[in-house]
């Protein structure tokens, strides 16, 4: 006889294309090292809570040789600024953060040049950090307000624009064969779960997923996407069961959609694997929707592990749980009798 509580463990691994190429993706951005030495974006990009703007403020800050602090991102009404395009798909690091990226050195390429002839030193000597540049090649040093004053004395404002191109290849119009898809990310979760065979009832113990981001340039930031894509991935699992009959909804209201609260949500460990990506001046990726991926599947290979039922439609109730115990004793208990 089963034990009432039975644990399993499962893993599952998923790959997710970034930056279109079948239909050409794009961003651009504005960039300016301002007075004071600080440093002003300007890009159509959309914060939706994934912390792009966060992420923009470092890219600038490092291109630029300021602190992120000293970084403003200005209007993003398209009205106003270059296009971003949309927020989705994964693609606002990889796409937006490559085009500022861009921006930011065609910017700090003016002012190098003037201080470059300033100094009478070679441009390719002048380095800049938090806010401080100075020539390798000698003891020449200032800070990023002297110089961006001594530039725009000389006549030259210090800003510049970027824009970069996912490379489109197109696919084929018969059989649609090709490459989508200009980068691609791969990540890899195991799950362990408790199978209460009684009620049916499901418990995810523990969470660790392994994910590859190209470089992360916020590593806090890319653990807090893989975490919520990990409790996405959770309800999607066992709880979120929207419910359609005929194209209407049967399913009125969050009383009856549950979704993951901190009492249902395990210890998930992150590991971030960096494989740069070729193509990115940055060689960063992303992990927006990638995290979610291979969540659900490695919480029902779990429960296969765990009672040996396959769980073949989302959401893994305890109702569809209890069924598919049942039909496995069953289909026992017949095999017994012949």
């Amino acid at each position: 006889m089963m034990e009432r509580k039975v644990r399993g463990r499962g893993m599952a691994a998923s790959w997710y294309g970034i930056a279109r190429t079948a239909t050409i993706d794009r961003a651009g951005a504005w960039a300016e090292l301002d007075d004071g030495g600080t440093g002003k974006i300007v890009t159509g990009v959309t914060e939706i809570g994934e912390g792009i703007l966060t992420l923009l403020a470092q890219v600038a800050a490092e291109e630029m040789g300021i602190k992120p602090e000293d970084i403003t991102i200005g209007d993003n009404d398209t009205a106003r600024s270059p296009e971003a395009a949309h927020a989705g798909a994964t693609r606002q690091t990889y796409m937006i953060g490559n085009s500022v990226a861009l921006a930011c050195r065609a910017a700090r390429a003016k002012l190098d040049k003037e201080l470059a002839e300033h100094w009478d030193v070679d441009a390719d000597s002048i380095e800049a950090f938090d806010g401080e540049i100075w020539s390798k090649d000698s003891n020449l040093k200032m800070s990023m307000e002297e110089a961006v004053d001594i530039c725009k004395k000389r006549g030259v404002v210090p800003v510049g624009s970027g824009s970069f191109t996912a490379h489109g290849t197109g696919l084929d119009p018969v059989d649609g064969s090709g490459s989508p898809w200009q980068a691609y990310v791969f990540g890899t979760q195991v799950a362990e779960v408790e199978v209460d065979t009684v009620t049916g009832e499901v418990q995810v113990l523990g969470i660790w997923a392994a994910h590859d981001v190209g470089r992360a340039i916020n590593p806090r930031g890319v653990e807090g996407q893989i975490e919520g894509g990990v409790v996405q991935g959770l309800g999607q699992a066992l709880m979120e069961d929207y419910q359609l009959e005929d194209g209407h909804t049967k399913t009125h209201g969050f009383a009856k959609y549950i979704l993951p609260t901190s009492l249902d949500i395990p210890e998930i460990n992150t590991v971030i694997v960096e494989d740069p990506d070729p193509k990115s001046p940055l060689g960063a990726k992303g992990i927006g929707e990638p995290a979610l991926v291979p969540t659900a599947p490695a919480i029902m290979n779990a429960i296969y592990d765990a009672v040996g039922v396959r769980i073949t439609s989302l959401p893994a109730t305890p109702e569809k749980v209890l069924a598919a115990l049942e039909a496995k004793a069953a289909a026992g208990q017949l095999e017994a009798a012949e």
